[in-house]
C-alpha cells in the first residue's frame, strides 16, 4: 500500500524540521514548504492526502491558503489541519470557516498531532474508497442502460449517438463547465422509447401523423427515462435535463447550468429530427431559427457543424471474423429462419459478438453475416463516435 502524502506549510524552519522528522518516522511521505504560494503550486501538480497549515505566514496567511484550496475543485476535498499559536475562539472559528477540518494549538504535542493526522488520513482514504466504488457502480449502471438501448433498437442507438454529437458540439462552444452531464443526458434521452414499437418511434421522430394513443406514448418517454435515472445517485441533474427535453420552459431547473443543458438537448433533438427525415443541415437550421425558442448565441454555435460521416465497405463474414464497431446490414436469423436474433442496424460490441457465437452453436444461425465495416482511415473516428459515451469519465458531482 502506498504511503500517505502529507504536506506541511509553515514559515518557521524549526517547526518544519520537527514535524517532518516526526511524520517520516511514522512512515509518511512528507513535503515541506515555507510559503503558501509554493504549497499551492505543488498541490496543484500532485495533490497530497492531508495538509498541516500554519496561520501566520508572510505573503499569504493560512486562512487565505485554505480558501484558495477549497475554491479549486481538484483540491477542495484535501483535509487541512491548522497549526497555530492563536488560541482565541474567533481564530479557531475562522479556521473552520475557511475550510479546515481540525485545529492544533502551538506549542503542539507530537502525540496529539500524530493522532489527528492518523484520524484524518483514515477518513480521507475511506472517502476515496467510497468515491471509487460509487464511480464504478455509476459507470456500470450507465453501461447497462446503454447496452439495453442498443439491444432493444438500433434506431434509438444511432439517434442517441447523433444527438450526443450535436450536444457536445454546442456545449463546447458555449463553455459548459460540466459537459459530462449534457453528454449522458443526450445518450440516454431516448431511453424511455425502448417500450415503443420501432415504427411508432420513427413516425413520431419524423413528425408524421400518430394516433392519439401513439402520440401520448411518445410524449411520455422523457418522464419514463427521467423517473428511472432519478433513482441512480449523482444522475439527478441528468434526469432533470432529460425530463425537460420536449418542453424546457415547463420543467423547473435547479441551476442555470442545468437550464442551459436542457435547452441544448432540446435544440439538438430538434436538429436531429430534421436531419433524420432527410433535410440538409442548412435547411434544418433555417427552420429551427423560425421557431424563436433559442437565443442567437446558442444557434450561432451550430455554424460550421456537419454530422459525422463514416465510409463503409459491405462484407459477408463468418461469425469468427466479426469485430466490434461493425454494423449489421441485414437481420440475423436462426438457421430455420423462425427466430430473429439481431436486427439490421445493430452496432456490434464484444458482448453481442459473444452472443452470436453462442447462438451459432444452438439453435444455429445463418452464416455468413452481412455487415458494414468502417474503412481503415475512418475506423478510429467512427469508434469514438459509436462508443464515446460509454467511456465518458463521470466527474465528482
Amino acid at each position: 500500500m502506498a504511503k500517505s502524502d502529507i504536506m506541511i506549510v509553515d514559515d518557521n524552519p524549526a517547526n518544519l524540521r520537527l514535524l517532518e522528522d516526526m511524520l517520516l518516522q511514522r512512515g509518511y511521505e512528507v513535503r515541506s514548504f515555507p510559503l503558501g504560494r509554493l504549497a499551492l503550486a505543488a498541490a496543484a501538480k500532485t495533490p497530497p492526502d492531508l495538509i498541516l497549515l500554519d496561520i501566520n505566514m508572510p505573503e499569504m496567511n493560512g486562512y487565505q491558503v485554505c480558501e484558495r484550496l477549497k475554491s479549486d475543485q481538484a483540491l477542495s476535498d484535501i483535509p487541512v489541519i491548522f497549526l497555530s499559536a492563536l488560541r482565541e475562539t474567533e481564530d479557531k472559528v475562522q479556521a473552520f470557516r475557511s475550510g479546515g477540518v481540525d485545529y492544533v494549538s502551538k506549542p503542539f504535542q507530537f502525540e496529539e498531532v500524530q493522532a489527528r493526522v492518523q484520524t484524518h488520513v483514515k477518513l480521507r482514504h475511506a472517502q476515496q474508497s467510497e468515491r471509487a466504488l460509487l464511480e464504478k457502480t455509476l459507470s456500470g449502471a450507465i453501461g447497462t442502460l446503454w447496452e439495453l438501448v442498443q439491444l432493444t433498437s438500433p434506431v434509438l442507438a444511432l439517434r442517441s449517438h447523433s444527438i450526443r454529437d450535436i450536444v457536445l458540439w454546442i456545449a463546447k462552444r458555449m463553455g459548459i463547465k460540466e459537459p459530462w452531464q449534457c453528454e449522458l443526458a443526450a445518450m440516454l434521452c431516448l431511453l424511455g422509447c425502448i417500450s415503443l414499437p420501432d415504427d411508432v418511434f420513427e413516425r413520431a421522430y419524423c413528425g408524421q401523423d400518430l394516433s392519439p394513443d401513439e402520440d401520448r406514448m411518445f410524449r411520455a418517454h422523457p418522464e419514463s427515462a427521467a423517473r428511472l435515472l432519478s433513482t441512480i445517485p449523482r444522475l439527478e441533474v441528468v434526469s432533470e435535463i432529460i425530463r425537460g427535453q420536449q418542453n424546457p420552459g415547463a420543467i423547473p431547473s435547479s441551476t442555470e447550468e442545468s437550464k442551459r443543458c436542457t435547452l441544448i438537448l432540446h435544440l439538438a433533438i430538434e436538429l436531429d429530427r430534421r436531419l433524420y427525415r432527410g433535410e440538409t443541415i442548412r435547411h434544418a437550421l433555417a427552420e429551427i431559427k423560425r421557431l424563436s425558442r433559442f437565443t442567437g448565441p446558442m444557434l450561432n454555435t451550430l455554424e460550421g457543424y456537419s454530422p459525422p460521416q463514416a465510409e463503409f465497405t459491405i462484407k459477408r463474414l463468418p461469425i469468427r471474423e466479426l469485430r466490434s464497431g461493425m454494423i449489421l446490414e441485414r437481420d440475423v436469423l436462426s438457421t430455420d429462419s423462425n427466430l430473429l436474433i439481431f436486427k439490421k442496424g445493430t452496432t456490434l460490441t464484444d458482448t453481442w459478438i459473444e452472443r452470436l457465437v453462442n447462438f451459432a452453436k444452438a439453435p444455429g444461425l445463418q452464416e455468413p453475416v452481412e455487415v458494414r465495416v468502417p474503412r481503415i482511415e475512418n475506423a478510429r473516428k467512427f469508434e469514438e463516435f459509436v462508443y464515446g459515451a460509454t467511456r465518458t469519465g463521470v466527474q465528482d458531482g
